[in-house]
């Protein structure tokens, strides 16, 4: 957690307290900005300019609590990564439905591990990866998501189904579904 102190003299424009929060952060906004984009100099490119802005706004930014000013740079991150993606002319950020996708239970996903999960979540395209991160990961309700992909609510509620199913079509695929 960032301490309160660190986010004042941050405000102040102190480099050492933007140095810190940056090596407090760095790694787990970079991991986030993964989950969005493939490769590591996009995410690279993303972190980047999520400092940038975090630091150029932390006057707006109020202190609520703990974990208030992680929440607060992670909205920015989770942000910059959709703007990255709209800004993407090759990358359709909605795909078309595979309609062979199998219909298998829950319960594979929810065996998995973490880094399993991480690395089968990039293997989504891009259109049900977002979704899938802004819904399942970052705790978005269709509604929001809808608003910040300009997409209506069904169409994000089909994607996230889609997702799913996909993502248990690759565990099983792969054997990845372990035994209880």
């Amino acid at each position: 957690m960032i301490h309160f102190d660190l986010i004042k003299q941050a405000k102040k424009g102190k480099h050492q307290a933007q140095r810190s929060i940056f090596e407090e952060l760095g790694k787990p906004l970079f991991m986030l900005c993964l989950r969005y984009v493939r490769n590591q100099h996009d995410a690279e490119e993303i972190l980047s300019i999520t400092f940038t802005k975090a630091f150029e706004k932390i006057s707006n930014f109020d202190f609520q609590g703990e974990g208030s000013f992680e929440a607060w740079i992670k909205k920015i991150t989770v942000n910059e990564c959709l703007m990255f993606l709209r800004k993407q002319k090759n990358a359709p950020l909605i795909i078309e439905p595979d309609e062979n996708v199998a219909e298998q239970s829950e319960s594979a996903l929810d065996k998995l591990k973490s880094q399993e999960l991480f690395e089968l979540i990039l293997k989504l395209p891009e259109g049900y990866r977002t979704i899938f991160n802004l819904y399942e990961i970052e705790g978005f309700s269709h509604a929001e998501i809808a608003e910040k992909l300009g997409i209506n609510i069904g169409t994000s509620k089909s994607q996230l189904s889609k997702a799913k199913a996909y993502l248990r079509e690759i565990i099983i695929k792969l054997g990845l579904n372990h035994a209880s």
